[in-house]
């Protein structure tokens, strides 16, 4: 029983994890029609950051405003100077941000090195919290899960009732037709690609006292993220959603009682779903 609740906990916190990272895209990749490969390296520089600046200041919130501010800034100017360009162009857009994947790679590799490192949670979050019994919890995967399910909560909010939400989806469904009635369009997508790497971001500072901070991290969170998308629909928030906590929970009870075969746990459900319905659980066809 107490593997069962472990796990399971476990498993929540990684899908609301895999939630920050994959509803960025899936608000890139399903409102904004962008294929953003290099999604996984905003993450990456995310962690990059937060862990340089706990080093200088030993401060979790210090790092986590500067990494929240920065990366945001360099998806802007990627955006701005690269992807506007090859808007409706998704092989461009593939090659491209593919591109960028190795320029970010090595850059990181060059600054901070191939060693993996990891940085403390904020000391008030170092804890553990008891479950009952000799069983316990760290009380930052429980933070993680709490940020997860807010961060959800807004973005419902900003998109489905907000009237920059509305903007956004009539900017996604006739983008003529919205610059007609003066919305800028180009600006507005340059916004919804700033929050979804905002979101790429704090998925890294969050995860790197989880999972840790290493060359190649940035291709395993994509990766994570594109099935989750694949699973739960594209441009669905919902479907990110719940499909992060799918992914959660095989991986971690993959891990656990097949290692062996922790893979086959992740794609062979993604295969099913692509099988019976191609556009995800909750996307539209």
């Amino acid at each position: 029983m107490d593997f069962l609740i472990l796990q399971s906990l476990n498993s929540i916190s990684f899908g609301m994890l895999l939630f920050l990272v994959a509803s960025g895209l899936s608000l890139i990749f399903g409102l904004m029609a962008v294929v953003n490969l290099a999604h996984g390296s905003f993450y990456l520089i995310g962690a990059y950051i937060a862990l340089t600046f706990i080093k200088i200041t030993g401060n979790f919130g210090y790092a986590l405003a500067v990494a929240c501010l920065v990366v945001p800034a360099i998806g802007i100017l990627i955006e701005r100077v690269f992807l506007h360009r090859l808007f409706k162009n998704e092989l461009a857009q593939v090659l491209l941000t593919f591109g960028f994947i190795f320029i970010f790679q090595d850059a990181c590799l060059w600054i901070w090195g191939g060693v993996p490192q990891s940085f403390r949670s904020p000391e008030i979050l170092s804890i553990s919290v008891s479950l009952g019994g000799p069983l316990k919890f760290p009380v930052y995967r429980l933070f993680v899960i709490v940020i997860g399910c807010l961060v959800a909560l807004g973005l419902w909010f900003l998109i489905e009732r907000t009237r920059l939400g509305m903007v956004v989806r009539a900017g996604v469904d006739n983008s003529e037709m919205a610059q007609a009635v003066g919305v800028n369009v180009s600006r507005l997508f340059s916004v919804v690609f700033a929050l979804g790497v905002l979101l790429a971001a704090l998925g890294g500072v969050l995860g790197g006292p989880i999972i840790g901070v290493y060359p190649g991290v940035d291709m395993e969170i994509l990766l994570f993220a594109l099935v989750v998308i694949i699973i739960g629909g594209q441009g669905s928030l919902k479907g990110a959603f719940w499909g992060s906590l799918v992914v959660g929970v095989l991986d971690n009870f993959g891990k656990a009682l097949f290692p062996e075969l922790s893979l086959f746990s992740i794609f062979a459900p993604m295969a099913m779903v692509l099988a019976v319905r191609p556009q995800g659980l909750f996307g539209a066809k």
